[in-house]
Order: C-alpha cells, then structure tokens, then sequence
C-alpha cells in the first residue's frame, strides 16, 4: 500500500517490501484492512498545524464530539479504533503521537521502550525518539498487539539492545489486583493547568490508592534543563533520515531530499499549504550533517536528562509514574492550528528518554475523553501492563462514542 506520510508529495510511493510490523502482523494471521490518515508528516511539518489534517486525507475527526480535534499524529488510528471500525490499530510516535490521539479517543495506547519495535518501512522523523505501538479499545487487547510486534529487526539497529527482553507474550501477567503493593509517583509537574482535569484526576488517585497502591505524592524531580536540544536533535535527525528512507525507496522516489521535499510543497502551496506552512522543513533544512558539534551537544544533554530521570525511578524504588495524559479534546481550529488547553506535557519525558509509556481511559469531562499515564523505566513494559490492566479493570471508564456533534457542557 502506498505509503505517503499523508503528503502529496509521497502520493503513489509504494514500498519495496512491508514494514517490519506489517510483516509480523501478517505472519500472525492479522487481516490488514488498510491505512489511516494521520497528522500529515506527524505534525512535524509545522507550528501551526490542526492534529488529524493531511493533504491526501483531509480533517481526521473525533468520534466522541465531531467538532474536536481527534489528537495526533495517529489521529485515524484513535479515530478508528475508538469508533468500532477495527479491533486494534498501529500508531507510530515520537512525542505524543500514540498516547495522545488514544486519551483524545478514549483508547489504550502503548509507546513502547525504542528499540522494542523496528521501526524499518516507517518513515521517520528520530532515530533517537521514533516508535510503533498498539492502540486498542482494552488492555488485553493492546498487550496481544505488543507482543506481536515486539522482536528483533536486522534493518533496525536499535532492536538490537532489545535481544532478550523482548516478549511474544504481554498478557501473561494480567492481574486484576495488580495494584495492590504498587509504588506509584505522583508526577504533579506534569499536571499542567487545567482546572477540570487535575480536579478529575484527584478522584483518580483516591481510587488508585482504595485498589491498594503506595502512592509518592507528590514525586520529587530533580531534572537537568534540555532547553532546546529536544527539538535540534528532531530537527538534524528528520533530515538525515527522510533523505535514507527516500534513497531506500529506489528510482520511482517522487522526491528524494528534504529540499526537493520543501520545494514541491512551495509549488504546489495550493493543495500542500492551505491552513499551515512548513517552518520546521525549512529549519531542519538549514542543518548540517549528524557529526555537528550542536547536535552531538544535543545528544549530551539528553543523555544526562535520561539519566537523571531514571534515577526518579531508583531512588523512589517506583513501579511506575501517574499523570493526566492530556487535556480533553480541543476544537478543530484549521485558521489557528492546534488550541492544546494548558497541556500536562506528559509525552514528553518518556519521549526524550525512549522509556514506556501507557494511557488507559480514565473517563470523561463534559464528555470528551481523558487518560491516565503509567510510565515507566525501559523495557518495564510488563509492569506497566499489569498496572495498567488492574486500573482499567477497577474502573471500567470507556464507553463508546456516539458520534455527537458538539460536547456537551457540564455545569
């Protein structure tokens, strides 16, 4: 199937071969019933960009309230799961692109530690942050998906660290009790601004500690300034590897540079920009190759927050950190781009340290979704799901949407 990051640039572009999960999911005797749209190029094209819009797949909607953003940049995965049209989905993230759009939708999402799943046949945006995984409307159901594409990939360097630590199995440790006993860090940092929210997940909390958890509240982080290296280690990383990717895709490649990329775009403004521009193309143009002193800074910097973010976890000796996913579900805005109200930033730690990340449904704020995270230290996805799965049964908040118009307004 043509795989085009949503781009016009990329219509048609058919792969060699399949992805490594499409290999896997194939081999597993999943049925492929096609590809979702997504945020185009991941919403990293732009600043200024509405989650859920591609210029080959239009708005992406949400299913519980047809007037708000679905998250992104899986946003037709969440859309798809959350509305019944298949059982279980594939997001790819590389800061909030799979939890988010599965809280927005009132899904399980799974960011897997990077390196547990290749990310060979996707296109990329960071070799250091980029990852598949499972969303699904259940626990189980996510945890059966890791599994499957979950191993190790000669293409996929990065899998390599995963030998040995990999699991066919995710569900084994399901347990409805597996909160009691649990030590969980209360991350409030990441609580961000929203009223309704942290009120919402104060009764979640309650909950987490009545099912017999050990809560640190609130978890003390002592974590090192990244100032921009996040975003510069993106920006050199997009540029190298779109320009592997294009390569790889043989001499039918309708581009084959980030400059070709950003120059097709500016000819075809028309159908490619319409609401938004393409300033991050422009500044990840302007970067030079991965052996520059900024971005080796970058990575060092990164390397220290990583470091100092898991010893959060040893020192506290943590099963996991809670934290509201996300803000609920904004309104579609294509003049604006993305109005993310007060945002807890939850993605983002385990994004930067490529450690795991869940979100389960906890329930609703005037009837749009909202999640709770679970995140955890690397390959501690086990853990996670066991925790994950023990809430979720405990509360049983998803119901499924109605595709309504508008949310309603709660008093």
């Amino acid at each position: 199937m043509p795989t085009t990051a949503g781009s016009q640039a990329l219509k048609g572009s058919h792969p060699r071969h399949d992805s490594f999960v499409a290999r896997r999911l194939r081999e597993a005797g999943a049925v492929l019933l096609g590809k979702t749209n997504l945020s185009e190029w991941a919403n990293f094209r732009s600043f200024h960009s509405s989650s859920g819009w591609s210029a080959l797949g239009g708005q992406c909607r949400n299913p519980y309230a047809l007037d708000r953003s679905p998250g992104g940049s899986s946003s037709g995965t969440g859309a798809a799961i959350a509305a019944n049209l298949a059982v279980i989905g594939v997001g790819t993230e590389t800061d909030g692109s799979i939890v988010n759009p599965a809280s927005s939708c009132s899904l399980v999402g799974i960011k897997p530690t990077v390196g547990l799943v290749s990310r060979s046949g996707i296109i990329p945006i960071s070799r250091t942050q980029d990852t598949a995984g499972p969303m699904a409307r259940t626990v189980r159901d996510a945890a059966l998906l890791l599994g499957v594409m979950a191993g190790v990939d000669p293409d996929d360097t990065a899998t390599k660290v995963s030998e040995g630590k990999a699991r066919t199995d995710y569900t084994s440790g399901l347990d409805a009790d597996g909160l009691k006993g649990a030590r969980l860090g209360v991350a409030r940092r990441y609580f961000g601004g929203h009223p309704k929210v942290r009120r919402h997940m104060e009764a979640e909390i309650a909950r987490l500690k009545d099912l017999g958890a050990t809560l640190i509240d609130p978890l003390e982080m002592d974590l090192p300034d990244l100032g921009n290296a996040k975003n510069q280690i993106l920006l050199y990383e997009f540029k190298a590897g779109l320009k592997e990717y294009l390569a790889n895709l043989g001499r039918d490649a309708p581009v084959r540079t980030l400059k070709e990329l950003i120059e097709y775009n500016e000819r075809h403004a028309g159908e490619e920009m319409p609401h938004f521009g393409q300033e991050n193309f422009l500044d990840a143009e302007k970067k030079g190759p991965l052996t520059d002193k900024p971005y080796l800074e970058a990575l060092e910097k990164r390397e220290k927050f990583t470091k100092a973010f898991d010893e959060v976890f040893v020192k506290n000796r943590l099963d996991a950190m809670i934290a509201p996913t996300n803000s609920p579900p904004w309104l579609i805005d294509l003049v604006n781009g993305d109005q993310l109200a007060a945002p807890p930033g939850t993605s983002s730690p385990a994004a930067v340290t490529g450690f795991p990340h869940i979100t389960v449904p906890a329930g609703y704020i005037s009837g749009l979704p909202v999640g709770l995270s679970f995140l955890g230290r690397a390959y501690s996805e086990p853990a996670l799901i066991r925790l994950a799965y023990a809430y979720e049964q405990a509360t049983h908040h998803r119901v499924p949407p109605k595709l309504l118009p508008t949310a309603r307004v709660d008093p």
